[in-house]
C-alpha cells in the first residue's frame, strides 16, 4: 500500500484523517498516485492537478523521501521506500510571500 499524506485543507475536502493508503497498480509514479487518490476521492479531481493537463497546480508541491519532486516528470519511477509503504508520498500546499 501506497502511503500518502495531504494538507489539511484537502483532508477536510475529501473527509479523511490521517495518510490516505492506496493500492496502486502498474509502475508506481505521481502520475498513478494521483490517478489512483482522485479515483478514491473524486472530489479531489482538479485541486491538486489541472483537470484537462494534468499539470501540477501551482502552489502544490510533491516530497519524497524528504526530497522535493514537484518538477519530475510525473511518469519518474518512485522509489522503493515509498512503493513498498516505508516512507509516504507528501502533497504539500508551499507558501509564497515575502
Amino acid at each position: 500500500m501506497i502511503r500518502v499524506m495531504l494538507p489539511a485543507h484537502l483532508r477536510t475536502l475529501a473527509r479523511i484523517e490521517g495518510e490516505v493508503k492506496l493500492h496502486v497498480d502498474g509502475p508506481v509514479t505521481i502520475g498513478s498516485i494521483l490517478e489512483a487518490l482522485e479515483t478514491a476521492y473524486p472530489m479531489l479531481r482538479g485541486t491538486i492537478r489541472d483537470h484537462s493537463t494534468h499539470k501540477r497546480r501551482p502552489f502544490v508541491r510533491f516530497f519524497v523521501c524528504e526530497e522535493d519532486w514537484s518538477h519530475l516528470p510525473t511518469e519518474t519511477p518512485l522509489p522503493d521506500a515509498v512503493v513498498c509503504g516505508k516512507e509516504p508520498f507528501l502533497i504539500v500546499g508551499a507558501m509564497a510571500g515575502g
